[in-house]
């Protein structure tokens, strides 16, 4: 009933990273008390969920306003996630973050700002999160269906939030080489999944019928 959970949950947890979630927000809240910092990582999560509930229940009707059909879509969306795939698997994250030192030097500078730009935007909703939740919701077909997807968002956002609140205890276990893992493990299956998306993408353009 709830086919689509697992698969959701895993493209993601992948797109998103709560552990890389978890180092740059340790990074860019450091010196701000404990107060604070909660208060940044409840803004941080509840800004990026609103942005990624917003493009799962409009994204496909975006689509269709500006005339792009869904294979086009799935073929684009797979061609960039994995791209994303292979920045985790060379534990470079530059896709994913898709903001330039200059932007997380400003942030840096900035801490009131640190929890809309650029943790909740574009670390945690970017470009690869916001391509995978719509070619999610592009392949249900029933309200459960939908229901599962969302609920595979809430359940990878309330990680990401718990990741950010014990991000110092988090990277003490992991350490670098312990987060380095996970990303390419993490890039392994994005970059399957991507694939599947162009393939279906190419599959339903009727281009090699």
């Amino acid at each position: 009933m709830f086919h689509l959970f697992a698969p959701a949950f895993t493209t993601l947890f992948v797109a998103i990273g709560p552990v890389e979630i978890a180092s740059m927000f340790l990074a860019l809240t450091a010196g701000m008390g404990k107060a604070e910092r909660r208060n940044t990582a409840i803004v941080s999560a509840a800004v990026a969920t609103g942005v990624l509930v917003a493009f799962a229940l409009g994204g496909i009707q975006l689509l269709d306003l500006i005339g792009v059909g869904l294979p086009a879509f799935r073929t684009a969306g797979g061609v960039l996630l994995l791209m994303v795939a292979a920045d985790l698997l060379l534990a470079q994250h530059t896709a994913i973050s898709s903001i330039t030192p200059t932007e997380e030097g400003e942030a840096q500078r900035h801490e009131t700002d640190v929890a809309v730009f650029p943790l909740a935007i574009p670390l945690t909703a970017g470009p690869g999160s916001m391509t995978a939740i719509v070619l999610l919701m592009s392949k249900t077909r029933v309200p459960l269906d939908v229901v599962s997807v969302l609920g595979a968002l809430g359940a990878i956002m309330l990680i990401t939030f718990v990741s950010m609140l014990a991000s110092d205890r988090l990277m003490k276990l992991l350490r670098k080489t312990g987060a380095n893992v996970i990303a390419r493990v993490s890039g392994v299956l994005l970059a399957a999944l991507a694939m599947q998306f162009i393939f279906d993408g190419l599959s339903d353009s009727g281009l090699f019928r």
